[in-house]
């Protein structure tokens, strides 16, 4: 897997590691509402259902997923929250 990490400076970072699925996402989206528009979230989660999990959920909302990679048995995600004129 390509290296992605190349200028990621995440606003804020979410350690989901040891949570098992629905909670990594769960705990993305409240990171999400909690930033804003334009800010980028750091989620590591050990859920290997989260690869699929985060995938989907930003092709279903406006977010953007910046970037992703695996680091041994922790998956780092990288999220762009949209601005305010986006639904």
């Amino acid at each position: 897997m390509s290296e992605q990490t190349g200028g990621f400076q995440p606003d804020t970072v979410l350690d989901a590691c040891g949570l098992h699925c629905p909670l990594p996402l769960l705990k993305t989206k409240q990171a999400l509402a909690a930033l804003a528009a334009g800010q980028l979230l750091e989620v590591r989660s050990t859920d290997a259902g989260s690869w699929r999990d985060m995938a989907s959920f930003t092709d279903q909302s406006a977010h953007t997923l910046e970037g992703r990679e695996q680091r041994d048995d922790v998956y780092v995600y990288w999220i762009r929250k949209v601005g305010d004129g986006h639904s």
